[in-house]
């Protein structure tokens, strides 16, 4: 009776022993994942600051996946255009980091349109729209429609534009058909430096297969919105995947920004944060050599 006793406690041991060594750990890896932000939190602050755009000084994350919020903010107190406007944008994920929450929550209104269920139910109101539809260069143009009337809007002030694939298709759609806002935020590939031009072959069927298989270079879209009196003014240095552009009427109001592009484009560090890595696609390095 007394050797399984000794038994009992010696499995209770060991099993409590086992248990502090998994919390031990668990410990450990937060710890390290806790110093890992602080570390890239200041790293992407150095980058900030050191970048010779002085626009990208003022990124920081609100409901942006990155620090896209805090440039928009500041493009948005310079034309004058903080308290009120209409938004569009383009793929939405499950609505939980967005370009567009920020102004929403400033008063803004204005509609989403993506193929993926949002985390929520979508109010129905006079302030907010939510179009579930896939979208592409053929539909573009009814939907955005469609946004128009429910708000009865005839001009937008800004879109934004994330598909992770058809992004210039659906964008020079929208240009031709003069829907044309003050304020463009645009999904780019950085992975293709200024003067490289680069875009994906039009699929109205794209599915972004997580890889660096997607949009356009920020050349490509340069030359595209230049032609529409548009003025690249900056791209996130935190990640290197969002652009911003401007009617140039308001050019006088970022004389502080590089007319170079090479001085406002921003490489890609989707590395520094494990779910923008991006796996190699075959398809395009197929279609780079063709």
């Amino acid at each position: 009776m007394t050797s399984f006793k000794n038994f009992t406690n010696r499995l209770k041991k060991n099993k409590l022993k086992k248990k502090e060594r998994k919390n031990s750990i668990l410990s450990i890896k937060n710890n390290i994942e806790e110093l890992n932000d602080l570390l890239l939190q200041n790293f992407s602050k150095k980058i900030q600051e050191s970048h010779p755009n002085p626009l990208n000084s003022f990124g920081r994350k609100c409901f942006s996946q990155s620090d896209e919020d805090g440039i928009t903010f500041e493009i948005l107190r310079r034309i004058k255009k903080i308290n009120s406007g209409f938004f569009a944008e383009l793929g939405v994920g499950d609505g939980t980091e967005n370009n567009t929450l920020l102004l929403s929550s400033l008063g803004w209104k204005g509609f989403w349109v993506g193929g993926n269920k949002l985390a929520f139910e979508p109010p129905k109101n006079q302030k907010f729209l939510f179009l579930k539809k896939w979208i592409t260069a053929e539909n573009i143009v009814e939907t955005f429609l469609e946004g128009f009337s429910h708000f009865k809007l005839k001009n937008i002030d800004l879109i934004s534009i994330d598909l992770d694939g058809n992004d210039f298709y659906i964008l020079e759609a929208l240009l031709k058909s003069k829907i044309q806002p003050s304020v463009f935020i645009l999904e780019y590939n950085a992975k293709f430096p200024p003067p490289i031009k680069f875009k994906i072959e039009y699929n109205p069927h794209h599915k972004w297969e997580e890889d660096d298989y997607f949009g356009s270079s920020l050349t490509t879209l340069n030359d595209l919105l230049s032609s529409y009196d548009y003025k690249l003014i900056c791209c996130n240095s935190h990640t290197g995947a969002n652009c911003f552009f401007i009617k140039k009427k308001f050019a006088k109001l970022f004389k502080d920004v590089p007319s170079e592009i090479d001085k406002i484009y921003s490489e890609p560090r989707y590395v520094l944060y494990k779910r923008f890595v991006h796996k190699k696609s075959i398809k395009l390095i197929q279609q780079i050599l063709s």
